[in-house]
């Protein structure tokens, strides 16, 4: 009985041992190569699949410098507006997400750029405390290796900004049939306006929901000042 008990012990600390291995590996792989696909992109895949529908979506990886600083300052100031000064978390948003959690409301969860990033890149999108607690894992490689640069330009190439719609060039051609690169300030806060659900609203066509929250990230990308990269 001793012998087989030291045989599982030595199964489970080979694949911790793997896990931590092939995951710093990977966050090292991805600081320079661009992410061919996420969990995420595969579920929707596998939906139309099961449905005998052929695929249907859209995703084209570019570089940050093809990419409208318009957007790059559209998603920080409406997703993560400490992106910039935080090391991953943003403790004040969560506390306010729990506070709010504990009264039943529906507010903004307190998760940030980074924290959306290892989840849409490394992990699957179902909530439940198993995956929160590896985001936090990978939220912490993702800091420790990539730069913020490198974190924005991930999370705008991987990102759903419309129904089957990934990343930013994407969904630049999809919603107004122009590259990334040529989104004005009202273009890049469009898309930007619908990230909470971008299956359910539209950027372009908007209902007066999606009509405010546009208004409103203008203004705070006009308060938030010139965006500094290292």
């Amino acid at each position: 009985m001793k012998g087989f008990f030291q045989k599982i012990k030595r199964v489970i600390i080979k694949i911790i041992i793997a896990f931590f291995t092939i995951s710093i590996v990977s966050v090292i792989l991805y600081k320079w190569v661009p992410v061919p696909f996420t969990s995420l992109m595969l579920i929707r895949n596998v939906a139309h699949w099961s449905k005998g529908e052929s695929a249907n979506f859209s995703h084209n990886w570019v570089s940050i410098d093809e990419i409208s600083p318009n957007l790059v300052k559209a998603v920080i100031v409406s997703e993560d507006q400490k992106f910039m000064e935080h090391f991953g978390f943003d403790l004040a948003a969560l506390e306010k997400a729990y506070e709010g959690n504990k009264k039943g409301k529906r507010i903004k969860g307190g998760s940030t750029i980074t924290q959306q990033t290892a989840k849409n890149v490394f992990l699957w999108p179902k909530r439940s405390y198993v995956r929160k607690g590896f985001e936090v894992y990978f939220t912490f490689l993702i800091e420790v290796i990539w730069s913020k640069e490198r974190i924005i330009e991930v999370y705008l190439n991987s990102i759903e900004m419309g129904n089957g719609v990934f990343g930013a060039e994407a969904a630049s051609q999809h919603w107004f049939r122009k590259p990334a690169s040529k989104l004005n300030a009202y273009q890049a806060a469009s898309i930007a306006a619908i990230l909470p659900n971008p299956r359910k609203y539209k950027a372009t066509n908007s209902s007066s929901y999606i009509e405010k929250r546009k208004s409103w990230i203008v203004r705070q990308m006009g308060f938030y000042g010139p965006l500094k990269f290292e």
